[in-house]
């Protein structure tokens, strides 16, 4: 039951990330015109917005038995892990590097800087530097969670 529960809330707030995407200008945190300025203003090339675009998206993943939510909306990152850790940030590219910076709620450590290994258009993969390590993340379309999730190790 408690599984279930989890699995609903992560779909619920996937949902609600997958409408707060695209160029609608519907969110106060993202208005229009935002990302040409931020990639402006942090590297200076036009490359940095089309690496950023890469990591868009909804990204899930199990680690010690908990469901990890990673959205990336623009410049903009955030993290949630049933249970445990809520943090927010930044993702994009750093001297060719993409990166992702996170504080959590809780003060943890595990995912606070995080280098982009590799990205396609199904998964990523990311190297934490704190004791989380590298992950590996499946992109979550439509407000729904991939399949093959292994939830089996879910408490219920």
């Amino acid at each position: 039951m408690r599984a279930g529960a989890v699995a609903a809330g992560l779909v619920g707030a996937l949902a609600l990330t997958a409408c707060s995407g695209g160029d609608s200008g519907g969110s106060s945190a993202t208005p229009s015109g935002t990302s040409s300025a931020a990639a402006t203003a942090t590297a200076g090339s036009e490359s940095s917005t089309a690496s950023s675009d890469a990591l868009q998206g909804s990204w899930i993943t199990t680690s010690g038995g908990k469901i990890v939510a990673l959205v990336v909306t623009g410049k903009q990152a955030g993290l949630f892990e049933t249970g445990g850790a809520v943090c927010s940030g930044t993702a994009g590219e750093e001297a060719g590097m993409r990166m992702i910076h996170l504080t959590c709620t809780d003060g943890s450590k595990d995912r606070g800087t995080g280098m982009v290994d590799s990205v396609s258009k199904s998964g990523m993969k990311v190297t934490w530097s704190g004791k989380s390590g590298a992950e590996t993340y499946t992109r979550a379309e439509g407000g729904k969670l991939p399949s093959g999730l292994p939830t089996a190790s879910l408490g219920q």
